[in-house]
């Protein structure tokens, strides 16, 4: 199904819902030392205690992984035969558990992918290397195309090394010789003295055979390997949004130019903040994306709400009660992410432990003040999914509001709540600071109010889940 977004693991996606040979480009981007949170899993039941959380996305080698591993090793074929060397070269240790996490799901990718089909890995030169032998064994030697290099400016410098600069980005095709490549979108300018030089007569002559005349292509230089010319997202800059993994939209966009023809279909499996979804639906392609973050995928449905005002499919979060009651028994850090991201579009704590009763914190703007400055105010969030629950947590979350210097408060909870609780709610009084807004300080909204198609009473939130990307077209034409 093209056009949607799923939520879950990619290996059980890419083996449930994506065709043999039905994708013409795919591109990923997998985490390795990014200094950033992710989840993966490893063993693919989509069970909670398959679920393998990487702080600092630094990747431990224990009992899931070791379980992936035994799972293709049973497969057998030249990626069991690598991965196995790697294991006794390697050890067990970080390296081994992600490349144990990445060698089933390349299999899969090397199975979806169309015979006019490409590949690009992106990877920084931490990984880079084992991962091209890994590519390597999944898609053959001879459909190696490229090693892209991507470099771009930094800050930084080390004092005993050179300054790293690159990433890297691996390029594979289904069948050697037979991918699709248009280099016509992404030629660049000639130089300046390339162009003075064939404002003479250049000839062309080999051996015996006269060429003509060497002319120069009308629409710039054929691309090589080395980007230069597309710088990553500045931390202060208004296209972040707020992901830190984001790549530059200008970076898909090349890839997907080239690579792809429209209305060919692109796949992301790590799709993240959804820059690859964003290009290729600016660019007229078909596409599908895996995340197992509802912060990734509620992120994506804004953005592109934002830039062209669609709404996706999503296959995988919550549809009903049932459904996200399902979700807080698997994994009640998934819930709360989802509770917080889907229902008030504001961005959740990262933080698992030690939160405080805070599992989500947003800004609204409320003006200037005398002296024009820009003056906000707090939203705060608390989630919870069990079916107890009591007066206590209300005075709890009151408590964490007078801590936060909080304006506005949400107890969101699966259960409903008891009298106790809503009177307690009440009695926190009534917020007038806007005009035109007068609601209770403190709200409880339940899962049941969110599927009945009800809605707090707030101001539009401000936050960094929530910064809105670039509209791509007029209004009119923006509702598909």
């Amino acid at each position: 199904m093209t056009n949607t977004l799923y939520y879950g693991d990619n290996l059980d996606v890419l083996r449930q819902h994506v065709n043999a040979e039905s994708v013409d480009l795919i591109y990923l981007d997998p985490p390795f030392n990014s200094k950033a949170n992710y989840n993966v899993l490893f063993g693919g039941n989509g069970k909670s205690q398959a679920q393998i959380r990487a702080f600092d996305d630094t990747w431990h080698w224990g009992p899931e992984a070791a379980r992936s591993f035994a799972d293709v090793m049973q497969q057998g074929g030249r990626a069991a035969d690598l991965l196995d060397s790697f294991r006794r070269f390697l050890g067990d240790n970080d390296m081994m558990a992600y490349l144990t996490m990445m060698t089933p799901r390349l299999v899969e990718l090397h199975r979806v992918l169309k015979k006019t089909g490409t590949i690009y890995l992106h990877c920084d030169p931490t990984a880079s290397h084992y991962l091209k032998i890994l590519m390597d064994s999944v898609f053959g030697v001879r459909c190696f195309l490229n090693e892209v290099v991507w470099y771009y400016r930094g800050a930084g410098v080390p004092k005993t090394a050179r300054a790293r600069r690159h990433d890297i980005l691996l390029c594979y095709v289904k069948k050697a010789g037979g991918q699709f490549f248009n280099p016509d979108p992404i030629r660049r300018p000639y130089a300046e003295a390339t162009v003075e030089r064939f404002k003479h007569h250049i000839g062309n002559i080999r051996g015996d055979h006269d060429f003509g005349t060497q002319t120069l292509h009308p629409l710039g230089k054929h691309p090589d390997d080395v980007i230069t010319d597309i710088q990553p997202i500045a931390p202060s800059a208004n296209d972040r949004l707020g992901y830190p993994t984001q790549k530059p939209l200008e970076l898909l966009e090349e890839i997907i130019k080239s690579s792809s023809r429209p209305d060919d279909l692109v796949l992301d499996p790590f799709c993240g903040c959804g820059t690859t979804i964003h290009a290729a639906q600016k660019l007229k392609r078909n596409w599908i994306g895996i995340d197992i973050t509802h912060l990734a995928i509620g992120l994506i449905e804004y953005r592109l709400l934002d830039a062209f005002g669609i709404r996706p499919l999503v296959i995988g979060a919550p549809e009903d009660l049932e459904g996200a009651t399902n979700l807080f028994e698997r994994d009640p850090f998934q819930f709360e992410a989802w509770a917080v991201t889907r229902l008030l579009g504001i961005k959740p704590n990262e933080k698992k432990v030690g939160d405080k009763g805070v599992d989500g914190l947003g800004r609204f703007y409320l003006g200037r003040d005398g002296q024009q400055r820009e003056q906000y105010g707090k939203i705060l969030v608390s989630v919870k999914g069990g079916q107890r629950i009591g007066v206590a947590m209300i005075r709890d979350f009151r408590g964490a509001m007078e801590r936060e210097k909080a304006d506005l408060g949400v107890f969101i909870c699966l259960a409903d709540p008891t009298r106790d609780m809503i009177s307690e709610a009440a009695s926190a009084g009534r917020y007038r600071k806007i005009d035109g807004l007068d609601c209770p300080r403190i709200q409880i909204f339940t899962i049941a109010d969110h599927f009945a198609g009800r809605k707090p009473e707030l101001p539009p939130a401000i936050d960094d889940a929530r910064r809105r990307a670039r509209a791509e077209h007029p209004p009119q034409q923006q509702l598909i």
